[in-house]
């Protein structure tokens, strides 16, 4: 992350639950965390970061939202999509 340390952050409990019931490790966010390949601002405070990434031998786009504005900054939610054209900014 550009304004905190990808390690500095918090799961909340919507996105743990998410996270389990999607099946997306732990590892895989701490990594997109770490490294995305693209991330932007949705609102004040609150960025998009989102990696393609191979989850069972399928091509996906992992998005996670976090709370910037928090110390340590907070995961929000996760998902993983196949409609990686729909959110994928070429222009990034």
């Amino acid at each position: 992350m550009a304004t905190k340390k990808a390690e500095q952050y918090t799961v909340t409990a919507h996105a743990a639950f998410e996270m389990a019931r999607r099946q997306i490790p732990e590892q895989v966010v701490r990594g997109i965390l770490k490294m995305p390949e693209q991330k932007y601002v949705v609102r004040e405070g609150r960025e998009v970061v989102q990696s393609r990434i191979v989850l069972e031998g399928k091509l996906y786009l992992v998005r996670i939202f976090v709370d910037l504005d928090r110390n340590p900054f907070e995961v929000v939610t996760v998902y993983r999509t196949s409609k990686i054209e729909k959110y994928w900014r070429p222009s990034l």
